[in-house]
């Protein structure tokens, strides 16, 4: 009878803990994810899915009050650079603004054995969402051993297709490009269709740094759409924009191309960041042929003075085509081997090394930086209304190009830290560019919808517990080019897998985040 009794009361006190890990969001304007216009109510979370949306019981749940606040499906960065991830694994400045899953193995560069950074990930704990994509140039390297202008042998093309489909076994949602960097810019439009089919093969996508963002644009989409219909593959124009003078004032045009593919059956996506600077290495104002082979081989050519002569003519032509006369618009973000640099743009340094900023001593700098280790830099080179115009599209969707970051480390981008308030904040509440239902769309049901992060995304019984409760009023981006670290503001709660990552502006510690597998038809 006593051992019926202890039972009795173990059984109980287990009941109760396990009803007590509910969690109900009250009194919140739910924005769900699809476009709907807000709703005044709850959203209850048990066993990390949501439960129910709109009318919601609390009893035996931890309660969240979200008075004057909007409760949203937590957002989506489909485009990042976090390969990294596991040394800073609660990516605190994407949780400040409302991230919970990021996708990472952009621009052509990621982890090439997906299974054992997903391993990584497991055994470390994360706070929150990451998928991956397969990165040609990472592939490319590996599998013809360094940075080689020629096309794959067959034995090396077998290769690099084998890579690509172990890593979309392995769950990767799809193959990536980034043709203006080393070595995939080697790379011709028949090899990237390959590699694009055994994506094709999984259910993946392709998304693609295409070949030029500048004045060569019109036919890198060309090849991007290209790539798209012969492969019959889902394709995400990444960071879409206009870089440079020239290019200026041409994004109507290229969103009629990318909306007459879409009219002629292809399934055409983009992704943007609300900043009018990029931010790369610098060594992408060096023409390509300079750089083959990778750094010691350009070390070589460049104590050669008359293939020097050559590259400085080749980046004054690159300047020139581009509609410059001057790096002015190229502030360095990290060098490594003189960190005195960050934050000063190349004539800024050339004007403190030499003691002169006329171009040729500019490019003089670059050369050197780059002899010396290289750096990444902050590069100044859209207009605003471009940028509008970009946004405006009901399929761009906001991605940061970023990564999580070490708080002080260096001069980054800000966009790292800031692109989803900046969003809200600036072009929603602020400039009234869209609705706030519809920025939360291009940050969380959309981008799910495209990468097939399915039960991600929006707000509806049965989904993953991902939802960000934010104060559009309070929403903030501090985060400036010439002071970067700061973290987004007005962003109260945040909740992955069901669980509180971060409440009332603090974070809790927990890692309830991990690897997102992609499996067709999951």
């Amino acid at each position: 009878m006593k051992s019926f009794v202890l039972h009795s009361i173990i059984a109980a006190v287990l009941a109760i803990s396990t009803a007590a890990a509910d969690l109900v969001i009250v009194n919140g304007l739910i924005v769900d994810g699809t476009g709907a216009p807000p709703i005044k109510g709850s959203v209850r979370v048990s066993n990390g899915r949501i439960e129910s949306v709109g009318e919601a019981n609390t009893a035996n749940a931890t309660i969240i009050d979200a008075a004057g606040r909007f409760v949203a499906p937590g957002f989506i960065d489909v485009h990042t650079h976090s390969e990294q991830i596991c040394t800073l694994p609660e990516a605190e400045n994407f949780l400040r603004m409302g991230v919970t899953t990021i996708v990472t193995g952009n621009c052509g560069t990621s982890k090439t054995d997906v299974g054992a950074f997903f391993k990584e990930m497991k055994e470390t704990g994360l706070a929150l969402n990451v998928a991956t994509l397969i990165g040609h140039n990472s592939v490319r390297e590996k599998a013809m051993g360094g940075m080689f202008r020629r096309e794959p042998n067959a034995a090396q093309m077998a290769e690099m297709k084998r890579l690509v489909d172990q890593a979309m076994q392995d769950g990767a949602v799809g193959l990536s490009t980034g043709l203006i960097y080393l070595p995939g810019t080697f790379a011709k439009t028949d090899e990237i269709v390959e590699l694009a089919k055994v994506s094709a093969a999984h259910g993946g996508i392709y998304a693609s740094h295409i070949r030029s963002e500048s004045y060569r644009i019109f036919g890198a989409i060309d090849e991007f759409l290209t790539i798209a219909r012969e492969a019959k593959i889902p394709a995400e124009l990444s960071h879409i924009k206009l870089s440079g003078p020239s290019a200026w004032g041409k994004a109507s045009e290229v969103l009629a191309i990318l909306d007459k593919a879409r009219a002629e059956g292809l399934k055409v996506t983009h992704d943007q960041y609300v900043y009018t600077a990029s931010s790369t290495s610098l060594a992408q104002l060096i023409p390509d042929d300079a750089r083959e082979g990778g750094r010691t081989a350009f070390v070589k050519r460049v104590a050669d003075p008359v293939q020097k002569a050559k590259i400085m003519d080749g980046m004054k032509s690159i300047l020139s085509n581009s509609g410059r006369d001057s790096y002015d618009y190229a502030v360095v973000a990290q060098c490594r081997h003189k960190p005195e640099y960050n934050g000063l743009s190349v004539p800024e340094i050339t004007k403190k090394e030499k003691g002169t900023d006329a171009l040729e001593s500019q490019i003089e700098t670059v050369i050197e930086i780059e002899c010396n280790g290289g750096a990444s830099a902050v590069f100044h080179g859209m207009n605003e209304q471009d940028l509008i115009t970009f946004l405006k599209h009901p399929l761009t969707m906001l991605a940061s190009d970023g990564n999580p970051r070490k708080f002080g480390d260096a001069v980054p981008h800000p966009r790292s830290y800031g692109n989803n308030a900046r969003l809200l904040g600036k072009y929603v509440r602020d400039n009234k560019i869209m609705t706030v239902e519809e920025a939360v769309r291009r940050m969380a049901g959309l981008p799910a919808e495209t990468f097939q992060l399915e039960h991600r995304g929006v707000l509806k019984p049965g989904a993953h517990a991902d939802i960000v409760v934010f104060d559009l009023e309070r929403v903030a981006d501090p985060s400036q080019f010439d002071d970067p670290h700061h973290y987004a503001e007005g962003f109260t709660d945040v909740i992955v897998a069901g669980e509180t990552v971060l409440h009332g502006g603090k974070l809790t510690g927990a890692r309830p985040g991990g690897p997102l597998r992609f499996k067709r038809g999951s």
